[in-house]
This record gives structure tokens, sequence and C-alpha cells, in this order.
């Protein structure tokens, strides 16, 4: 099947909160739906997507006739790709009822791996659902990470527990869901983190650890402090906080405090290989994408990821051959132009 061909199978099958738009922009769903939305006024997705596109690329093609080079490495592992799966949770109530959590993420996980790239999966109220996650990646050399919330210690703790013992690649927190009411009405409360709570966490856990949700070169630092190996530039885990500057606009200063001393991803209305083309440019080392792929799963299961991957990545190839840039060390912040 064809790209437009699953994206339009995917009408019948998700809703009513996510319209299924030709591009996933924001602006449709509003902030009705956890992820894409947010507090009021609702405008976070919208903004995400409207920045990325102010960013122009600078096209230069008196250079060397080569095929772009999209590998990327990251905790001493290579992919094929710096485009990665973001997590989502909810699925049945958020997006439609064709796929509960586990499904989704049986056939994402194994899409993504057989890609040669790596699939985020969420959490929930159910810890059966990262529960499951794990063992699905398990019989793949454990290649994936699953997303836990900011619960209490404890409920961290044991999570990780099994996430060391399915040999998980990696793990991630995200901390931009420190605001969702079933977190703060736990005993003992769960929620925001110190960063000695971090840093506790992350020494426990063993294995590389991502932080999700750092918006501020500050929060950067404490993620850096923390002893985290990667981090997240993203402004919608959850019903987060409305009225923020979009990933775009943040992630050169945190790149600026950060770059180097840990990966960077980013998350957030990134929509085209141009789009992660862009994100590099910023700084970023790979990019999260979370509904564009949602969608084409809806509509194509394990088919439409790939499509939606070859999609995207020969995007990326082609602006890098427009732009003079046989590799990714080679989209640099020349390769873009900002305006006045």
């Amino acid at each position: 099947m064809t790209y437009e061909e699953i994206h339009a199978a995917a009408a019948d099958q998700v809703g009513p909160y996510c319209k299924n738009c030709a591009v996933c922009n924001g602006r449709a769903c509003g902030n009705t739906m956890p992820g894409p939305g947010c507090k009021y006024p609702g405008n976070t997705a919208a903004r995400n997507y409207e920045q990325w596109q102010k960013i122009c690329v600078n096209m230069d093609t008196l250079c060397p006739n080569t095929e772009p080079d999209i590998r990327f490495e990251m905790f001493g592992r290579t992919f094929t790709a710096p485009v990665f799966a973001a997590p989502l949770g909810s699925l049945d109530l958020h997006y439609g009822p064709k796929y509960k959590d586990p499904e989704y993420n049986r056939i994402l996980i194994r899409a993504a791996a057989d890609y040669g790239v790596l699939a985020f999966t969420g959490d929930g109220v159910d810890p059966q659902n990262l529960r499951l996650a794990a063992d699905d990646m398990e019989p793949l050399g454990g290649l994936g990470i699953p997303t836990i919330k900011p619960w209490n210690r404890e409920a961290v703790f044991e999570k990780l527990d099994y996430l060391r013992e399915k040999h998980t690649f990696a793990a991630a927190m995200d901390v931009d869901g420190a605001g969702l009411p079933f977190l703060k009405a736990m005993n003992p409360n769960a929620g925001s983190k110190s960063v000695e709570e971090m840093a506790e966490i992350i020494r426990y856990a063993g294995i590389p650890f991502i932080i999700k949700g750092i918006m501020t070169p500050a929060g950067a630092r404490k993620a850096a402090e923390a002893g985290a190996a990667g981090i997240v530039v993203s402004n919608h885990g959850g019903r987060v906080q409305g009225g923020t500057p979009s990933t775009a606009e943040v992630l050169p200063a945190i790149a600026g405090e950060v770059g180097g001393r840990m990966t960077i991803l980013v998350d957030g209305g990134i929509r085209s290989g141009v789009d992660v083309f862009r994100a590099i440019a910023l700084g970023a080392d790979g990019v999260l994408i979370g509904r564009p792929i949602l969608n084409m799963i809806y509509g194509g299961g394990a088919e439409g990821f790939k499509v939606f991957m070859d999609r995207i990545t020969a995007e990326l190839r082609s602006t890098m051959t427009m732009c003079g840039a046989a590799s990714l060390a080679d989209i640099t912040e020349d390769k873009i132009w900002q305006g006045p």
C-alpha cells in the first residue's frame, strides 16, 4: 500500500479526538486529549509544528556527489536513522478502540526493530503495559525504551527491576507528566522529582536512562547532574502546562548547555525529513515522532510503520543532498536560516 492509501485507511480507525489530518499540526485536536493537548490555551502542539516551519534550510549542491549517510549511534549501538517512535498511551481512549496499548506496542516494537530503529513505549495506570512491552522487547535483544511515569520511589524501582530482568536496552522517564492527577493522588506522593531523587533512580536503573520533558538549559543541567545518559526536549507528555514555548525555540539553548555531554532527542511537531534536518541543525542528535506513526499503524499495521519511515528517511536524505551534508555530523547550524 502507498502512504496515501494507508493514511486514508486510518480515517475509519481513529477518533473522535484525533482527526487523522493530512498534516498533523495540532490545530484540529487542540487540547482535547493528552499528549497533543495541554492545559489552556491548548496550543502547544500547534506551536511546535508552526515553529519548525519557520526555519529554512540552506541549499548547497557544490559538493561531492555521495549518498547521504543517516546512520545514528546511541549508547554504543548504531541505528539506521535518527528517527525513533515516541511513547504514547491510553490509545483506545484517545485515538480509537482498534488497539489497546499492549497490542499497539507489540506491532510498534517489532516494526521499529525490523527497520533498525527504536520504539519508546508508554506507561500507564495498568502496570502490565510496561511489563508486556519489556516482554516484547526481550526476544529482540531488549531493543526498545520503556518510558516510566514519575511514580513514587517504590513503584519506579519495581518497574526498573523488571526492565533489568528483561535486559532492556534503556529506560526513560517522562517527567513532563508530573502534573497528572492520578500521580498526585498516589501515597506516597508521585510527580516532580528533585535532582537527588532522580540521581537515585538513575543509579538504581543500571542501564542507560533518558529524561523526557526537558525544556530549559537549567533543566538540562539538572538532568546531567543526576547522571542521565540522554534527554528528550519535549513539552507534551500528558496534560502538560499550556503557554510554553515550542521545542524548536528552546532546543538551541539546551544543546548549547549539554550538547556533547549526553544524547539530545527532541519531540513535538516534527512531521517530515526536512524537520528532522532542522532539528539536527539546531543541536539535536535525533528525534521522536508519535502521532503520525500511530495513524500509519492504525491504517496499515507494521507495513504502515515501514511506509512512514521510508518516506521520512527519503526526505531526510534528499534534504541532505540538496544542502551539502554527507552525514548527520555535517548537519550544522550554518545549514539553516532563521531570518532576522
